[in-house]
């Protein structure tokens, strides 16, 4: 390797930003694998790491015991997901103040789907937030949180088209958010596309791709459906035959993100959301190839 390639990989190395996605636990084997998880990938230090929260506050304690255990043994910086279905604005804000009394300065704030399921038509509660702009707003009321949002690379299903879908985007950015996440996508051109119409739009916050390493072809094709997240036949094709071939998934998959992650990186783009499924693998893989190398001091423990 010349001198030059590898001074250049340095420099790239150095500007490249990681966040991850992580979800409550529900038993006690999850929450292992959860913890493995975390201390696995700690060390590449990332910007901030998630945890979702479900519809109606269905995953309320352990989110917060997720967020509580991450903020008194890691350095890392939790940010909490928070949704408003199903419940009035009091109860959202006398969550978020929970979260916040345990260090969470970061909510990455969402409407949420319906409790019906994803695809099922959204109703809001009377007394609740009605979207998600008016969610960042009540956030922002409470303190001066930093609030990500999410953004829809091929619009969120519910939008009739893309006029609309950014329209909610900039009224979210108009309320506080400070930063968007998208949804996974597969072809990059998708994104960049959607990133310019937000730009035309007067939309200037950072727009970070969210990345879904593929653990399982056949899930992740059955979700993209109902979220409406596109699969392109040549996705399709690399997995094609490897049912029954774990190990060669894995390799094909790892292979797939790393090409995705670093063709954005030629495209100007340096700061990644990785959906992890608690599963850290394939995020650690692709964070190694962009040329990440962790700090173990950056570890579970290293807080406690």
């Amino acid at each position: 390797m010349s001198s030059s390639f590898r001074a250049s990989a340095e420099a790239l190395s150095e500007r490249i930003k990681v966040s991850f996605e992580f979800f409550p636990p529900k038993n006690g084997d999850m929450e292992g694998q959860l913890w493995d998880s975390i201390t696995r990938l700690a060390p590449f230090q990332p910007d901030f790491v998630s945890v979702t929260y479900g519809a109606g506050g269905s995953t309320k304690e352990p989110t917060l015991n997720t967020i509580t255990r991450i903020s008194r043994e890691t350095t890392l910086a939790p940010a909490a997901h928070l949704t408003c279905v199903g419940s009035d604005k009091v109860s959202v804000d006398a969550v978020a103040r929970e979260f916040q009394a345990v260090g969470v300065k970061h909510f990455v704030a969402l409407r949420g789907d319906s409790p019906d399921g994803v695809g099922a038509a959204y109703k809001p509660h009377p007394q609740g937030y009605a979207n998600g702009a008016e969610l960042v707003a009540g956030l922002r009321n409470i303190s001066d949180f930093e609030v990500s949002v999410s953004a829809y690379p091929e619009r969120h299903p519910e939008s009739p088209d893309f006029a609309t879908d950014i329209d909610m985007l900039k009224r979210k950015v108009d309320a506080g958010a400070t930063r968007a996440i998208t949804q996974f996508f597969f072809d990059n051109d998708v994104y960049e596309r959607y990133v310019e119409r937000a730009r035309r739009a007067g939309i200037y916050i950072p727009i970070v791709p969210g990345i879904l390493p593929i653990h399982n072809f056949a899930q992740v094709a059955r979700f993209s459906k109902l979220c409406g997240a596109s699969v392109p036949d040549w996705l399709a094709r690399r997995f094609d035959g490897l049912e029954k071939d774990a190990e060669t998934r894995a390799l094909v998959a790892a292979a797939l993100a790393a090409e995705q992650v670093n063709d954005l990186v030629e495209r100007g783009i340096d700061d990644f959301h990785f959906y992890t499924m608690n599963r850290a693998q394939l995020v650690y893989a692709i964070c190694h190839m962009l040329g990440l190398r962790g700090d173990e001091t950056t570890a579970v423990g290293a807080a406690a």
